[in-house]
Order: structure tokens, then sequence, then C-alpha cells
């Protein structure tokens, strides 16, 4: 069964307005999508600001994501992506704008969003629905904000 209309207001969120839905890998589609309203939120607000945006599109995702994945025959839909927009928002949070640490954050994502330690691999695993589809990235997201932080913090020793 195709997913709902992609001009629903779910659709546009859970695809986070069609970057899902493009081909190859949509949860990299979805990251770098995620990248520029990230980065202007935190230009912005700062990092308290991206934080309260990143737990507002987590409770969005959980509803978008519901209301996409009803009546499909799939767990997680791959072009479902507003998890992956919460976990890299997350994931932004200890650049501070700094070029390299954005480059850092989209790529200790992609690898724990891809590699899901746990509890990562428990969410994905256990969890269905909507909060399967959302939490796994909430913990990859943190597992890279962690490793972002840890990394500059290094760069700026050498």
């Amino acid at each position: 069964m195709a997913g709902p209309s992609p001009w629903l207001p779910s659709s546009l969120l859970a695809t986070w307005f069609g970057s899902g839905l493009l081909p190859g890998a949509p949860g990299t589609w979805g990251s770098l999508a995620a990248l520029p309203f990230g980065l202007v939120i935190l230009w912005l607000g700062g990092p308290i600001a991206l934080a309260l945006a990143a737990a507002l599109i987590f409770a969005l995702g959980l509803w978008a994501s519901a209301v996409y994945q009803r009546g499909l025959d799939r767990k997680d839909p791959g072009e479902i992506v507003v998890d992956e927009v919460a976990g890299q928002w997350l994931a932004l949070l200890p650049t501070a704008l700094d070029p390299l640490g954005v480059v850092l954050a989209f790529v200790f994502f992609r690898l724990f969003d891809i590699l899901k330690p746990w509890p990562a691999s428990w969410a994905d695993r256990a969890l269905s629905g909507a909060p399967g589809i959302m939490l796994d990235d909430i913990f990859a997201g943190l597992y890279a904000a962690a490793a972002t932080y840890g990394a500059l913090w290094l760069w700026s020793q050498a």
C-alpha cells in the first residue's frame, strides 16, 4: 500500500517536507535537510532554543509518524525522517556553529543512527509504532552530541 498523501500536514512533517521521499538513503537526506533549520535555530537562540526545538519536534514527530504509519504494513517506514531531524538537532547542540563541529555532528549522528548502540538498538527492536520510530534517533543524537563535544574538545587541546 502506498503512503498517505504527501501534502497532508502530518506527511510533510513525517517526511520533513519530502526529504524522506528522495531516492537512496532517506535517513541521510532527512539529516541533511534538518541541518539548515537546526543551524538557524542555534544561531538565533543558542543551544537552549535548539534543545527546546528538538523536544518540540520529537513530540510533533510522535504524532506525525503515528498518522503517517497508520495503514502501512511496515514497522519503521524509511521515508519517515522526522526522527532524524530530532536526533540531528540534538547532535548539533555542542557545535556553537563551528563548521568542523557541524560536520562532526552530522557524521557522528549518521554513524550512531546506523550502528544503533544500546539503548538505541533496544528502542529500535522493542518499541513499536511512533515511539519505536522516534526514540532510537534520540539516543543516536545524544551519543553524537557527546562524541562531537569530545572531538571538539580534543581538537581545541591540539
